[in-house]
């Protein structure tokens, strides 16, 4: 593959000379076309992940087209075991549905923006100290606590609004 200098370039000129090539092979493997284009384009994102390794391929398209079929097969053995599965051991056991509680608190929960949502719960859910949820999103403690405060107000409001509706 001949680099003229730009990665992105070099890959974009890969990508719409190769892929619908690399979609009608795994298309004509598998029979299923959403497969095929599935990992197809799961496999060009491996592509570009490595492309400056990939480019230096003497073929970076069998490259390509390899991974697209490996991914195929384990999706079809994946699929193939999940049906197994569910012939030998039946469709799970029944799930109630949630009670009213439940639904009261992930009402209140979506009336939250999204970063204080995203802080409450990775606080109360995922059991995460704020140093631990700072580091993991990249947000400065002293944010993730205003966020938790606000979060717990926006919260006892909600539910308490819920309550006086249907109390």
């Amino acid at each position: 593959m001949a680099a003229n200098g730009r990665p992105e370039q070099d890959f974009e000129e890969f990508y719409r000379a190769t892929a619908t090539s690399v979609i009608h092979l795994v298309y004509a493997a598998t029979g299923d076309l959403t497969l095929a284009q599935d990992s197809t384009q799961e496999a060009f994102s491996r592509a570009w992940q490595r492309w400056s390794a990939v480019s230096t391929y003497d073929d970076p398209r069998a490259w390509v087209r390899t991974v697209a079929r490996r991914l195929a097969i384990s999706s079809w053995r994946k699929t193939t075991n999940q049906r197994s599965a569910h012939l030998r051991h039946g469709p799970g056991a029944e799930v109630p549905p949630p009670d009213e509680n439940r639904v009261a608190v992930i009402e209140a929960l979506r009336t939250l923006s999204a970063p204080v949502r995203e802080s409450v719960a990775l606080h109360y859910i995922a059991d995460l100290s704020i140093d631990q949820i700072a580091a993991e999103t990249g947000t400065p403690a002293g944010t993730i606590k205003a966020r938790l405060h606000r979060g717990r107000a926006q919260l006892a409001s909600a539910l308490t609004s819920e309550e006086s509706r249907h109390g």
